[in-house]
This record gives structure tokens, C-alpha cells and sequence, in this order.
């Protein structure tokens, strides 16, 4: 994916198991776990393409985000502070290859950041 490109929609849900069959049925996801993300179903639409996952809901999380791919998230979150963003939350790996990001734009959305670089 490039700089620029939505790359994962995550759906805030207060039951996992509810929420896979909601969602499976209703739109005919795949949703499956990947190991050491047991708690994080992850979803594929049918155009193989266009995915997310379902997330824990929390008071903080309760609608669901968009993450955009950037090529530094360090860069992109200094450059939506100057643009009138807050930090909601530093820049976090997901594993030695990637990590993730969100802000809060002047608007009140919250858009999460993610950032991968290719093993090797």
C-alpha cells in the first residue's frame, strides 16, 4: 500500500462472538484470528481487498477507524499537530515490522495511522 491509502477499518464491538456473527452473516466477512491476536478478529471483505478488524469497545473507542498508511508516523502525527490535531495515541508497534497511531483531527474524528515496513 502506498503513503496515502486506507488500509484497515477496525469496528468497535462489546461482544466479540456477537459481533463476528453480526457481521459475517449480515455482509458475508471472513473473520477469522491470527495467532497472539486471539482477542482481535480480523475480517476480509469478499472483494479479497478492503478489510479491518472487530475491537474491544472501551471509552475511548466507540465508533469505528479508519487507519491511513503513511510512510513515518512520526512525521504524520507532527504534521496533523500543525494542522490542528491532538495525539490520542503515540506511535505503538504491532510487531517488529510495523506500528500504528491516532490522532484526533480538529473536528473531533478520530483517523489512526499505520506504518509497515517490509521484513528482511
Amino acid at each position: 500500500m502506498a503513503h496515502g491509502d486506507i488500509t484497515h477499518i477496525d469496528i468497535p464491538v462489546s461482544d466479540l462472538a456477537a459481533g463476528r456473527a453480526f457481521y459475517g452473516g449480515l455482509f458475508g466477512w471472513q473473520i477469522d484470528t491470527m495467532p497472539g491476536f486471539e482477542d482481535y478478529p480480523m475480517w476480509r471483505a469478499p472483494n479479497g481487498i478492503s478489510g479491518g478488524g472487530l475491537a474491544p469497545r472501551s471509552e475511548g473507542f466507540t465508533q469505528p477507524r479508519s487507519y491511513v498508511e503513511v510512510d513515518s508516523i512520526d512525521d504524520a502525527l507532527r504534521r496533523a499537530v500543525e494542522l490542528g490535531a491532538t495525539v490520542a495515541m503515540e506511535r505503538t508497534p504491532i510487531d517488529e515490522n510495523s506500528a500504528w497511531a491516532v490522532f484526533t483531527d480538529p473536528d473531533g474524528n478520530q483517523v489512526g495511522l499505520y506504518e509497515s515496513r517490509a521484513a528482511g
